[in-house]
């Protein structure tokens, strides 16, 4: 039986470019970063190029495959590499990589993922992340991919939304191991949090307002505190994020609270209202700053959602929460009949419940339920979530031969 407390080297395959931030992404860096701190060691292989600025993985060990491809996926545009010489630097990847196993995610999509898939003679750990019951690539790894998905050891779904398509497009199962966070990053003091300069989300907010030709529409400056904040952060330019319901409901919010501050964030070149501040991408620490900053953090996601990793992270800063009431979401913060929920959920894409909620947040706010919406993301902490990706790594390798690396005790 093969023995964890060796120091493993573990082959970690994206199937999306590391040149746009995205959900896989930052979970697969996640990973490798707790991997690290424990003592394993972990190789990344994806398409794009890895930012020197990234501290979870030393430069050497990360491997591109080449520029990727923009391609409608899952309701998003998916950037991927796939073809035959990408197949051949995978190839050569793995068999330069002497892993002691392999953790591929999204295993099904047409990408090096799937490649990773074929070529593999090591054991296979797989991470889906698709919660979508029509994924196309899902149906068809049901049937013409069903060679290759038997070369999978043990898998891993992010939620049960995400289980549920593995059950019933694959007919196998895998353990449920959500998306992890590095809590303490995001638990600040969130009333000294306010009262702070915000100096690179400030900086970040001075450069919105000057651009005149990016695309973007930055409104006012942030007022001070008094002011309530209401926060979207997402790709502004896929409509399952959601961002229109959202924006409907801002003149129903207006009329109540006309002093209400809107500020968005992320990927995607949109016109937006003069009244709300479009901060285009930002950087994570500008984010945690915004994310403390807020009186109410929305998530109005209209589909494709397998877990909700940005709302987990206001989870836990302790923001009064409000999301649409897709499974993953409601995984998260409870059902609205729960006395014990973490936040408040509204029918999808239903603009005047999402008015109703924010409304209802903004004056007759709950910090209990923000401290018990803290209290349960501390649950997602890396060296928790980490420990249950080891204990799968543990069962995959359990019946394999003792291949590890020589490396020494950890």
């Amino acid at each position: 039986m093969t023995d964890l407390r060796r120091r493993l080297r573990v082959g970690m395959v994206c199937p999306y470019s590391f040149d746009v931030p995205g959900g896989v992404q930052n979970h697969v860096l996640g990973l490798a970063r707790y991997l690290r701190q424990v003592g394993h060691r972990p190789y990344v292989l994806a398409p794009g190029e890895l930012r020197s600025s990234t501290p979870a993985l030393d430069l050497e060990d990360f491997s591109s495959v080449g520029a990727a491809v923009p391609v409608p996926y899952n309701g998003s545009v998916a950037r991927v590499n796939f073809g035959p010489l990408s197949a051949a630097r995978v190839r050569r990847w793995l068999r330069n990589g002497k892993f002691d196993l392999i953790h591929i995610h999204e295993p099904v999509t047409p990408s090096i993922s799937l490649l990773a898939l074929w070529a593999a003679e090591q054991p296979v750990v797989a991470t889906f992340h698709t919660a979508t019951p029509r994924s196309r690539s899902m149906q068809l790894a049901g049937g013409v991919l069903r060679a290759a998905i038997e070369k999978i050891d043990a898998g891993i779904a992010v939620s049960e939304s995400a289980r549920n398509v593995v059950v019933q497009h694959l007919g196998r199962d895998a353990v449920v191991i959500p998306n992890g966070i590095r809590f303490d990053d995001f638990a600040r003091r969130r009333p000294a949090m306010r009262a702070d300069p915000f100096d690179e989300l400030r900086t970040t907010l001075d450069e919105a307002r000057r651009s005149t030709d990016s695309g973007h529409s930055a409104g006012s400056p942030p007022e001070p505190p008094q002011r309530p904040r209401l926060i979207f952060i997402g790709r502004l330019d896929e409509p399952r994020k959601g961002l229109d319901v959202l924006l409907a409901a801002i003149p129903l919010i207006r009329q109540a609270r006309p002093d209400v501050e809107v500020i968005v964030a992320g990927q995607g070149r949109r016109a937006l209202p003069s009244w709300c501040c479009n901060l285009g991408p930002i950087t994570e620490e500008a984010k945690i700053a915004l994310l403390n900053s807020a009186d109410v953090f929305v998530a109005p996601q209209l589909a494709r959602e397998s877990f909700g990793i940005v709302l987990l992270e206001a989870m836990a800063c302790g923001v009064q929460l409000v999301a649409s009431d897709l499974p993953s979401f409601v995984d998260l913060l409870g059902a609205p009949q729960d006395k014990e929920r973490r936040g408040d959920v509204f029918g999808v894409g239903d603009h005047r419940a999402l008015a109703r909620a924010v409304l209802e947040a903004l004056e007759r706010p709950d910090p209990l339920q923000a401290a018990r919406a803290q209290q349960a993301a501390k649950a997602y902490d890396w060296s928790s979530v980490g420990m249950a990706v080891l204990a799968v790594y543990r069962a995959a390798l359990s019946t394999a031969p003792s291949t590890l690396a020589a490396d020494g005790e950890v």
